[in-house]
């Protein structure tokens, strides 16, 4: 009972092990077991039936067929081996350590002579001695064609076939099974080449498709720490400036016992107060955000980053016909889902909607690959102005909500609602939630 419970325990966690990797991921790990299995195909199936007939054939015969056997199964456990550093020799990402082709290419040498030794005592005959030739180079060459360049690849191999048809033909094999013998080893040649380096190939691309996104994704946070930076130049610059100079005059006229100098030193601090508030603006994100501009670059750059964006309801309405201080909330929204789906989850489709009802506009973001989907506020959101959690007290303070999470197996949404009726405070800035933060919600990484 507890071996059945341990079973289903690790088939368990394959399986969650399988929903947890991201489509690349799956994809990489299929293209791997694959190839890996079409090693052990050959080796029990043409590898070892043709075997059966060294059972009638005498001692020799047996002693013969089963030293093949085991080293073509010792070929197939070294060629699994050495596909993943095969991998990534053919990626660039580490070379192919040269050292790990000597005990196989013994192998191979081995095989072939056991091979012909078969042939030549009458181990097996006819249709088995083709299925074995068939065989012969197949777990050697499954790692050997990655790792090389195709045309030598291809020199090799008529080397080794030209090289195999002749020992044959040098123990008497009939010159009808000479023949099959070479077609088999053209063709199994052709097969490894075309099944394995393809894929690879295809797999290689996609994996620098997805390192591209990534520094897409990088390159948006530079961005926009760029972006905090100049406006935070552009606030605290002028008014540090301004106080260092009622400062340094504060000074010269208390050294002279002028009155004024208190009237300076007021002015100091009233500019002090106000450069706090703009930098609590500027890091809250108060400035309003455009939704038009927005909703541009946000289908901008995730189509440049591979994924398709697509937008409606900008042009009617619930976008430009909405007031600004609902546009400016929606517009941070925008800014806020689209970097999350850039930086989290493996996404290929993004749909952006907008859509007004009697009294409020709603923004449905909602993408796929929600199977690797974080959540926008993460574990550590705090609700201090970033990600999801400042995406709710932003809108809150404007009568509006937030919702988000998974719809279906696949897909995620993020829902916004805001009222028509939400109106900027009196400084044209959209009204403030009650804490204050530490931490710029733009910025995708500090959540």
């Amino acid at each position: 009972m507890k071996g059945l419970k341990g079973v289903i325990s690790r088939v368990r966690g394959w399986r969650r092990g399988w929903h947890e990797r991201s489509k690349l991921q799956r994809i990489d790990l299929y293209t791997r077991v694959t190839l890996c299995s079409i090693t052990w195909f050959f080796a029990v199936s043409w590898g070892l039936l043709p075997l059966g007939e060294t059972l009638d054939e005498g001692p020799v015969a047996m002693a013969l067929g089963g030293a093949f056997l085991a080293a073509n199964l010792a070929q197939s456990v070294l060629s699994n081996r050495n596909l993943t550093p095969a991998f990534d020799d053919y990626r660039g990402t580490e070379p192919f350590p040269p050292g790990r082709l000597r005990l196989p290419a013994v192998l191979q040498v081995l095989m072939t002579g056991l091979l012909v030794a078969l042939a030549a005592v009458g181990g097996v005959k006819e249709e088995g001695l083709v299925l074995l030739v068939l065989d012969l180079p197949v777990a050697f060459a499954i790692p050997y064609v990655l790792i090389i360049p195709v045309r030598r690849f291809l020199l090799h191999a008529a080397a080794f076939s030209i090289a195999v048809v002749a020992l044959l033909a040098a123990v008497g094999v009939p010159g009808g099974l000479l023949f099959g013998s070479f077609v088999s080893l053209v063709v199994v040649t052709l097969l490894v080449l075309v099944s394995a380096r393809p894929s690879v190939w295809s797999l290689s691309v996609m994996w620098q498709a997805e390192e591209a996104r990534d520094m897409q994704a990088r390159l948006a946070v530079a961005e926009e720490r760029l972006r905090f930076g100049r406006d935070m130049h552009d606030v605290l610059g002028r008014n540090l400036s301004v106080i260092a100079l009622k400062s340094e005059l504060a000074v010269e006229l208390a050294q002279r016992q002028n009155p004024a100098a208190m009237d300076q030193m007021v002015e100091v601090q009233r500019i002090a107060r106000a450069s706090q508030q703009e930098v609590r603006d500027v890091v809250r994100g108060y400035r309003e955000a455009d939704l038009p501009t927005e909703l541009m670059g946000a289908q901008g750059v995730l189509q440049a980053a591979g994924i398709t964006c697509t937008v409606e309801g900008a042009d009617g309405p619930a976008g430009i016909g909405a007031p600004a201080a609902v546009q400016a909330a929606l517009g941070w929204v925008v800014r806020e889902t689209a970097t999350n789906v850039l930086r989290h989850g493996d996404p290929r489709h993004c749909w952006i909607r907008l859509t007004r009802t009697r009294d409020a506009v709603v923004l449905e973001v909602e993408n796929d690959g929600a199977g690797a989907t974080r959540p926008l506020g993460g574990a550590d959101d705090d609700g201090g102005g970033s990600g999801l959690a400042g995406l709710r007290v932003r809108l809150g303070a404007l009568g509006g909500s937030l919702s988000a999470g998974a719809v279906g197996d696949d897909l995620f949404r993020v829902t916004a609602t805001v009222p028509l009726t939400a109106r900027p405070d009196t400084n044209g800035r959209l009204a403030p939630s009650p804490e204050p933060s530490a931490a710029p919600s733009v910025l995708p990484e500090e959540r």
